[in-house]
């Protein structure tokens, strides 16, 4: 069995996942494909992961991506997580992970408005009338949010309260509901938000304006191969677990979809991982290089097993969700972590000596970082022990 050193997976690292210096790009969806998606659960990782990985990018180039040029498009997929997804990855993200979700959100919706007792006759029949007339309604106006549609189709405002049995529940609207599966399935898109890059509150359109024809049907073992290849050729070699935590499918999916590939089993320091068999080649290291990445940010949010680029820094960067705050990178590992104070200044902390050299190269990322915000404050969508100190 071939081994793959940590120093290999470090240079890989770099460059295929565009923070190397020399392997940077010059525009949004370039960075998206070379990282399969974008994490975007938070609006602002989206624009910050690109910034980090960009040629003299502005927030501008990726607003044009998603919501102009439409090479981008926002998705729930993996792990009912939300991604950005460059859009001829969209089918395979459709059918692998999405079509699912939207299946299993439409049984739960229904049971709550069946348990609730608000309408006669078929619940699935009413829901998915329901549905269609949400879509339809949105071909005509074109985009619109959730009040704007509300009022276009009355039955939307519907209430029910999902958990009558707790004493701080209450009823709300379907309207949420019925978008998110919408959403899920493929049908209806989430467009440009209302309150700039950080915020999270969108407006929605259907999908034909992104893809005209909708969403083309690609067959599901098709689908979760080409995925899975993505994802080996930008992140392994890897173990078989960080590809299973990546995608949310239990192991028999993920055994029988590898199956479908070229593989070799390669040694990653006494774990034994996969790679693809054309891949085998090394990568020639990068020069040092230093990068200031966001929270949630698909590198770290990559792997399940991290110890190789983490090292013992996830106390001070993991919040107890598992979610992964903002993080300073050198040389392919983790070295410490960043925060925006509430007057812009970019706060920074090291958690190892990284020498003279490395450090200069983190003070200009960290320009690079405050440069990109500007006179945006973003508003974290969770706090990590390390961020909080860094803006007490």
């Amino acid at each position: 069995m071939r081994s793959i050193d940590t120093a290999q997976r470090r240079a890989r690292l770099g460059v295929r996942h565009r923070l190397a210096y020399e392997h940077r790009a010059a525009a949004a969806t370039e960075i998206a494909r070379s990282m399969v998606v974008l994490h975007a659960t938070d609006p602002a990782t989206v624009y910050l992961s690109v910034g980090a990985r960009g040629l003299d990018l502005v927030p501008a180039d990726v607003e044009k991506a998603l919501y102009d040029d439409r090479t981008l498009l926002r998705m729930l997929a993996m792990r009912r997580t939300m991604f950005i997804a460059p859009t001829e990855l969209v089918p395979a993200l459709q059918s692998s992970c999405a079509a699912a979700l939207a299946t299993k959100q439409r049984r739960t919706y229904g049971r709550y408005i069946e348990q609730a007792d608000v309408i006669d006759g078929d619940v699935a029949a009413w829901l998915a009338d329901v549905e269609s007339e949400t879509h339809q309604a949105l071909l005509a106006l074109g985009a619109a949010t959730g009040a704007q549609l509300s009022k276009a189709v009355p039955r939307l405002r519907t209430q029910v309260n999902p958990t009558p049995e707790k004493s701080y529940a209450k009823p709300t609207n379907i309207t949420t509901w019925v978008l998110v599966t919408l959403g899920a399935e493929g049908r209806i898109v989430r467009g440009r938000p209302n309150g700039g890059w950080t915020s999270s509150q969108y407006t929605w359109a259907p999908i034909e304006s992104w893809l005209p024809e909708g969403v083309p049907d690609v067959p599901l073992e098709q689908a979760r191969a080409e995925l899975v290849r993505k994802w080996l050729y930008a992140f392994g070699p890897a173990p078989v677990a960080d590809i299973k935590w990546w995608t949310g499918w239990n192991l028999g999916d993920v055994r029988k979809t590898l199956a479908q590939l070229d593989l070799v089993e390669v040694d990653l320091d006494g774990v034994t991982g996969v790679l693809l068999a054309d891949d085998l080649d090394p990568v020639p290291a990068p020069e040092p290089w230093a990068s200031f990445l966001p929270a949630l940010d698909p590198t770290p949010m990559g792997w399940q097993s991290r110890d190789w680029f983490l090292g013992p820094h996830a106390p001070a960067l993991f919040d107890r969700n598992g979610n992964i705050g903002p993080t300073i990178w050198f040389d392919g590992r983790i070295v410490g972590g960043w925060a925006q104070r509430k007057d812009g200044e970019i706060a920074w902390r090291l958690l190892e000596d990284v020498g003279a050299d490395a450090l200069a190269m983190i003070e200009a990322e960290a320009a690079r970082s405050a440069a990109w915000f500007g006179e945006v404050r973003a508003i974290p969508r969770f706090r990590t022990p390390l961020e909080r100190e860094l803006t007490a």
